[in-house]
């Protein structure tokens, strides 16, 4: 992973318009050490976190960040990802580019024979001679060394009073409801102010069947990727409403190349069912805020003696009259992966990954169009500064 920079003098990086900056982090098991170096280049530049949510991996990442101090999270984050591509069973990195596809399969192999230490572990025996009363039969994983590595991790008192909002999504298995766990009060009926704990952050990231379901106050719950693994719908959707500067994090990419064999079309299935559609739910956060937006100039049109309207007084609270800016970072190796990337955890491709994240977001904040003045009639403006571009 890259070093971390000490003792660093910081120039907070928040615009006028910015009242409140998010991060936003998606699910994609071991890929989300990409993560953790874009918060380091985040952490460097001043952008200090007022909001952030997460999704499966994305949400362990966000617990850390949330739950320490910030001089803490970058250690802290290298703790969590040196202790799950701890036992690689093959050489430490560097690894010969010759050797990549061979290393690649052999790490995510181990991976589903041994588990990850202080991640989870295989049941022994496997889930099919358990009875299926018991809760051992619902996964080929046990995800209980997870809790432990968290409660050492994580201050849970912290992330739940130190002002930084924090929520990670989950799907209530009897239900299919898709359901937010907040830290901070909630008017929305998909989301729950609750005291987070380690079972919050396991529930979001229990992918069926490998994971089990987490009961919390006598539901089920799993993995929030199975609906949607992107929690930027619902960091847009927060209320007061103002001016908020979001960086949305993606693990899986939308855009690829045509597969030419079976296993690349394993691997670009994946990257469409898991890039959740982000520029669709981009492009619908957009129109609803252009609409909230225009409400309210329509509203401060009408005349005084409308003006008390039972109807108006409704509509003032859908209103906003704001500016989003949203900033896609999104993962693209530099090597060639396998579908089985998501479950490769081993040391070489976790530091491969940190390090893209880390240069990544740093020659995105080299070009910081979003802390230009938005013209009038802006309402949500997106950026994607590592776009390739088209051939």
């Amino acid at each position: 992973m890259a070093k971390t920079r000490r003792g660093v003098t910081k120039t907070p990086a928040r615009a006028p318009h910015h009242r409140r900056i998010a991060l936003a982090l998606q699910g994609g098991g071991a890929l989300g050490a990409y993560q953790a170096g874009v918060y380091q280049a985040l952490d460097e530049a001043g952008y200090a976190l007022d909001s952030i949510a997460g999704v499966s991996i994305g949400a362990i990442n966000a617990a850390i960040i949330a739950g320490n101090a910030p001089k803490e999270r970058l250690d802290r984050l290298g703790r969590f990802w040196e202790l799950v591509s701890s036992n690689s069973g093959w050489v430490e990195p560097p690894v010969p580019a010759p050797m990549r596809e061979a290393f690649a399969e052999w790490s995510s192999t181990l991976t589903t024979v041994v588990g990850r230490p202080g991640f989870f572990e295989p049941r022994v025996p496997p889930p099919w001679l358990f009875p299926p009363k018991f809760s051992m039969s619902t996964s080929y994983y046990d995800t209980t060394p997870l809790r432990a590595t968290l409660a050492e991790l994580v201050d849970f008192d912290r992330l739940n009073h130190d002002g930084m909002r924090f929520s990670v999504g989950a799907v209530e298995v009897m239900t299919g409801n898709y359901v937010f766990f907040c830290n901070y009060p909630t008017q929305r009926t998909d989301s729950r102010q609750v005291a987070i704990g380690p079972e919050h952050i396991m529930a979001s990231g229990a992918l069926p069947p490998g994971f089990p379901p987490v009961e919390i106050d006598g539901a089920w719950y799993w993995d929030g990727g199975i609906v949607s693994n992107t929690p930027l719908n619902h960091l847009l959707a927060e209320t007061p409403r103002e001016g908020t500067l979001a960086f949305q994090v993606d693990l899986f990419s939308s855009r690829g190349p045509v597969p030419l064999s079976i296993a690349d079309v394993m691997e670009r299935q994946k990257d469409i069912t898991y890039s959740s559609r982000t520029r669709m739910l981009t492009d619908m956060a957009t129109q609803l805020h252009a609409l909230r937006c225009a409400v309210a100039d329509v509203l401060d049109m009408l005349p005084a003696d409308k003006a008390g309207h039972r109807s108006v007084e409704k509509l003032k609270r859908f209103t906003a009259d704001c500016v989003y800016d949203v900033v896609h970072l999104i993962y693209r190796s530099k090597y060639e992966e396998a579908s089985s990337k998501d479950y490769e955890f081993s040391r070489a491709s976790m530091q491969d990954r940190w390090t893209t994240g880390h240069e990544d977001a740093r020659t995105a904040l080299t070009k910081p169009d979003w802390l230009k003045p938005p013209e009038r009639g802006d309402t949500v403006r997106v950026f994607d500064p590592l776009k390739p571009p088209r051939n």
